[in-house]
Parts: C-alpha cells; structure tokens; sequence
C-alpha cells in the first residue's frame, strides 16, 4: 500500500522529480516518508514522518542529484515514526519498499547471527539486510537480487540502490505493483503510472520475480534466473488520467461531480448501437453459479450486481469477500464463473484469490479501473470500466463504474434468457442514455445535505438500515461515513433489527433509510417506525412521495420515479454526499483519511 519512485536521469533533476512523484503516490500512504540520492558519489537520505509537504521541509533543495528512490508509507510492521520511515540502509545497499516479507522473522534470527544488527521494527530492513549480506559474499547486486528472490517469501517492490554504483538503479517484483517507465532523458520505477505521466506515457510491466536495472541511458530487464527479457513498451492515455483536482477543494468531491460522465464513459461502448453492442459483453447464460470477489466498496458494489443477476437474469450469485475466499472451501466447475472485482486491480487479498482460482477449472472475469494491473493481466478476460483515476481513499467514482457493467451485464443476460423482452431492455438502455438528467439535480442539492450534515456531524453512532437491494446501496453509505467522519455507522438490514440490535436505539438515535422497492417499503416503513417509538430521528432516501407524508419521517430525499436499474445511482448520491459534509464539518482529512490508503496491496 504504500508508494514508491524511482529516478534515473541525464538530468541533475531527481529530487524534484521524486518529490513530484511521491505527491502523486501519497494516496497510497501518508504516514511517513522518505528520500535517498547519490549526491558526489554517496547516498544521501532525508525521511521524517508525516505528509510529503513535512519532507519537503527537511530536504536541501540547493543540492541536485541524477539518481534517487523515494517512498511514501502506510505502516505495516512498525508505527509511523521516523526510524520505521524508507529508505532503509544496511551496508552498502539502500531500498524502499512496498509489501510485506512474511519470513522476516525468520531471515532476521538469521542475520543477526551473522553480526546484523537492527534499528526499526520493520520487515523492510531485514530486506534491506538480506540484499547486503548476499552483496558482500558475492560482490554482485545482481546476484544478491536473485538469492533475495529464492529465499524472500511474501510480497515486494522494491527500489534499490548500491552505494559502489552511482549511476545505477535497481527494481525487483512479487505480487506489488511496479512499473518501469522511460522518457528522453529520464528513466523511472514507479508504484503506478500517473507518478511519472508529467514526464512520459510509455512503461513497462514488471511481473513477478523479475528484476530491471536502470541507468539513465538504458532499462533492461531479467527473470529470477538472470536471463535478459524482452519486454513491450506500452503506452497509457495520460489526458483521460492526469490527477488534478482543478477548483474543487478535495479530490472526493470532484470525483462524485463527475460521475454522470464516468458512469456513461463506462457504459457507452455497450449502449450506443442498442441491442448490438449490449451483446459485446460476456455470456453468463453458460454458466449455472457466478461468484462475485472483491473487497470493501467493491464488495458492496457484487452485492447491487448479485440483486440484478439474479432477480432479473435468474443466476444463482455468491458474493465473497476475497479475504476469506481464498482460504474456504471452494465448489468451483467449468460451470461456475468467477467475477473479480477491483479499481486498483491490484488489491492483494483479490489478487491472492484469483491465483488459487486460476488452479481450478472455472473462467474468470474482471471488472477493473487500471489497465495492465495485476489483476487485469490474469485473469482470462477483463471489462474497464472508465472511472479514471480516482485518488481520494473513498472510493464514489469507481463504485458507480463498477456497478453501471455489473447492471450491464445482468441486462444482457436477462434478454439472452428471454426473461426481458427486447423493447423492455430497450427501454432500460434509453433510460441509461438519459442517467445524466437524473443525476445532476441530485449532485446540486448542496444545501439541502450540508442542512441535514450539521443535524448529524455530532453524533457518537448512525444506524443505516434497508432490504433488499436498498441493504446493498445502504451498506456502502455506511462504510462511506465511516471512511471519512470517523463515526461509527452500522447498517443493518431491517428486518433484522428487532432481532437483537434495535437495542442500541435510543433518544435522538440517527437512521438514515432507503425505501425504493414497493414490495418491501410498507415492511421497511414498519421497522423505522419502531425506532421512532423510541426517540429515533429518521432520514429517508425514497423515490415514493406517498413516503413523503409519512409525519414519522423527519427529513426526506425524494429520488425520481425510474426503473430499477437506475435506483443504485441515485441512492448513493445523497449517501456520498452526507457522508463528504458530515466530514468537512468535523474538519477530517476527507482525502486521505487516517489509516487508510487507496491502494490495499498487502494481505
């Protein structure tokens, strides 16, 4: 999870340039970091805990440097502080790093008998340590890289530098992220892509246990053996990408403004020539189960796709959280399709699950944001959605995206099964073409969220409640709250309230509720009721105005009239939204919320 950048350049620039890149990385972590660069021939290292503008403050900027590693952190092992802060140096080699040494234990019991000694609680000193003792028995950085390989077990990207090679960086990969770019007069390593798009839109993809050397005139790449790859130079579309914020005060903000265009971006491709393009989408029809994994808002995201699939295409639909599904017993067949589901498409737990899968007879599906990501490379055919990116921690732009296939995807399937007649899905495609005219009203009513925001921005806890797919849509407000306001919000479905936690309601209890399901509103209304019985205050997001009169009700959102297909987005907007305006009002971080990071590459 945390973010890493590397330069080597014809140009005495790399400070800048690294610092540049970490500002672009720190979404990935922001509790420490750090620099190291050749400076006359010696590697020279700033670090400090806090925020990138906190190193900024401690580094010499009158000093000028060619070649350099930078990282960002989100601690893992060892707290935020300025020793546990990368680069790590031990001897002669210097790293930053990304992931997790799982023996690290082990290899430092190891090392210390062999006269190591250790300053931090990290596992990427140990790393640091295990590269030096492999260079001083073998004078070589390239073969201490591949005992490194055979003996490290876990995850790592790494950034090393030697202090006996002042014109040379050096990466290595397994199971975290890591790209090597090049310019005209710049190479680089880097986490993610938009860190180096100031400078350049052609990479190249490190797979795992591969390492690249890199000077300022050449890259070449090798396997764990030593033996020199080839690799093909890709390129990315930096207009569509570029991180900035523009006249917003926060990435979250801008990012749910722009969602009536992300959400069609997405879409467009399989909607612009009707029935013919909905048809480019996978089949599901062959298939008797589909296991949807993923992970948080993602997660939340399989449960709105496990409604649709199976209410309207009749597919069976098991949602799992990929933490746990890798490690449960696993009823898979060539029957059976698994969807993976990430914006980063490199989330460690899904990625880890989509590997056991791959050992199965089933096909895999992916439903990413980031081309080329791991995730996107393995499994057996991938759909991007066209979110962009998206740099605030709490994901609004990315969700939408992955919820707009995933309502695609049951469309198609609903009209192969016969069970939508051709004019009834042609009538939900309209209606999507449309989505804009009902989004943009909900994304204007500023005042009406920032009014109910400061009813709510004191309070110690805030129930969620719904059934149904209105759950599903709660689930993620919920989560959403809790991200950035730091209040803890709980969602339950409603009819399991008075089965136990109807307890914790009391006078002036908040509950926030969706009724926008006919069949089920009068069962939710009855559940809202009791909590008002006992001196809740409740606010209901609906799309029924009979719902309106209810004199139970406090304070209403009133969603337009639309089919079901189109209810997700336009519940989640009044969500999203409460959530960004409780947090500003409680004056938190809302960008970068306090321990978390964007991208969760580790276990």
């Amino acid at each position: 999870m945390c973010g890493i950048i590397g330069v080597a350049s014809k140009k005495e620039q790399a400070i800048p340039m690294i610092l540049q890149g970490l500002k672009t990385l720190e979404y990935r972590g922001y509790d420490s970091s750090g620099i190291a660069y050749f400076k006359e021939n010696q590697i020279v290292i700033t670090k400090t805990k806090g925020r990138i503008s906190d190193l900024e403050q401690q580094i010499n900027f009158k000093e000028t440097s060619s070649l350099g590693i930078g990282h960002t952190r989100w601690a893992t092992h060892g707290e935020a502080n300025q020793v546990n802060a990368h680069p790590h140096q031990v001897g002669k080699i210097t790293i930053v790093h990304n992931g997790i040494i799982e023996n690290y234990q082990e290899l430092k019991a190891k090392l210390q008998e062999n006269g190591y000694s250790f300053l931090s609680s990290t596992d990427t000193e140990v790393a640091c340590a295990l590269l030096d003792f492999y260079y001083e028995k073998t004078n070589s950085v390239t073969q201490a890289i591949q005992a490194f390989i055979h003996e490290a077990k876990g995850s790592y990207a790494i950034g090393l530098l030697c202090q006996e090679e002042p014109d040379t960086l050096y990466a290595i990969k397994k199971d975290s992220p890591l790209i090597v770019a090049a310019s005209n007069d710049t190479n680089f390593i880097a986490s993610d892509i938009p860190a180096v798009l100031e400078y350049t839109s052609s990479y190249y993809v490190l797979e795992d246990e591969e390492y690249a050397i890199l000077t300022k005139d050449h890259i070449t790449f090798y396997d764990k053996g030593g033996k020199v790859l080839t690799k093909e130079e890709k390129h990315y579309d930096a207009s569509l990408e570029s991180p900035n914020k523009g006249s917003y005060p926060h990435y979250m903000i801008k990012e749910m403004m722009e969602q009536p265009d992300t959400i069609w971006k997405t879409m467009q491709p399989f909607l612009e020539n009707g029935l013919a393009s909905l048809a480019k989408l996978p089949d599901l029809t062959k298939y008797d189960r589909i296991d949807i994994v993923a992970c948080g808002t993602a997660w939340h995201a399989g449960l709105v796709g496990k409604y649709f699939l199976e209410e309207y295409a009749a597919i069976p639909v098991d949602v799992c959280l990929a933490s746990e599904y890798r490690y449960k017993r696993l009823f898979l067949s060539p029957k059976v399709l698994v969807i993976f589901i990430s914006q980063s498409g490199e989330t460690a737990d899904t990625l880890a699950a989509l590997k056991r899968v791959k050992e199965e007879a089933c096909h895999t599906l992916g439903i990413i944001n980031v081309k080329d990501s791991s995730i996107a490379r393995v499994v057996d055919q991938v759909i991007y959605t066209k979110a962009g990116c998206e740099i605030a921690v709490a994901s609004t732009k990315a969700f939408t995206a992955q919820v707009a296939i995933l309502l695609l995807l049951a469309l198609q399937a609903a009209y192969q099964k016969n069970l939508m007649e051709e004019k009834q899905v042609l009538a939900v495609i309209e209606e999507f073409k449309h989505l804009k005219d009902h989004l943009t009203p909900l994304l204007a009513k500023r005042s009406e969220y920032q009014k109910i925001a400061k009813e709510l921005y004191k309070q110690e806890d805030i129930f969620y409640l719904g059934r149904g797919l209105d759950y599903d849509l709660m689930m993620e407000g919920a989560l959403k709250l809790k991200e950035i306001s730091y209040i803890p919000s709980v969602c339950y479905a409603a009819g399991e309230l008075k089965h136990g936690t109807i307890s914790l309601v009391q006078e002036e209890t908040r509950v926030i509720a969706s009724c926008t399901n006919p069949l089920l509103d009068p069962k939710t209304m009855s559940n809202l009721k009791e909590t008002k019985a006992r001196g809740a205050k409740i606010y209901l997001i609906t799309n029924n105005v009979e719902l309106t009169k209810d004199k139970d009700i406090d304070s209403v959102f009133l969603l337009d009239q639309t089919s079901e297909f189109l209810v997700p987005f336009l519940v989640i907007i009044p969500l999203q939204f409460l959530a960004y305006k409780i947090a500003l009002l409680r004056q938190c971080d809302i960008d970068k919320p306090r321990n978390l990071a964007k991208a969760v590459t580790v276990e």
